[in-house]
């Protein structure tokens, strides 16, 4: 089985990252509906479906975190930006739904 062209970050791993003071470009690819319910402050919405069209907005050169619900569909974002040239791409392994228990702020839904 091939190997994943990403890696991933856990969601501990993440907020204390982010409690440190860093600052990867959080890459939130959930429906609009979704992310009213639920973020990390200060990450960028592009949706799944729209990542197409939108991807000037994001800079390849930059450490990126994808983050969708549970891990599966910023998983398969990670390999597509991958393999488009991005550097350092990260896949929020359980999600949102994994990061909300690490950071009491952002609700499960």
């Amino acid at each position: 089985m091939a190997m994943p062209d990403y890696e991933n970050i856990t969601a501990g791993g993440l907020k204390s990252r982010l409690d440190a003071g860093e600052r990867p470009m959080l890459l939130d690819v959930r429906e609009p509906w979704e992310f009213e319910l639920a973020r990390i402050e200060g990450s960028k919405l592009i949706p799944m479906s729209q990542l197409e069209e939108r991807f000037t907005e994001l800079d390849p050169g930059s450490e990126t975190v994808v983050i969708c619900h549970h891990g599966n569909r910023s998983s398969y974002v990670a390999q597509a930006l991958q393999r488009t040239g991005f550097e350092k791409v990260l896949n929020l392994e359980g999600g949102l739904d994994a990061y909300s228990f690490v950071d009491e702020s952002v609700p499960r839904y």
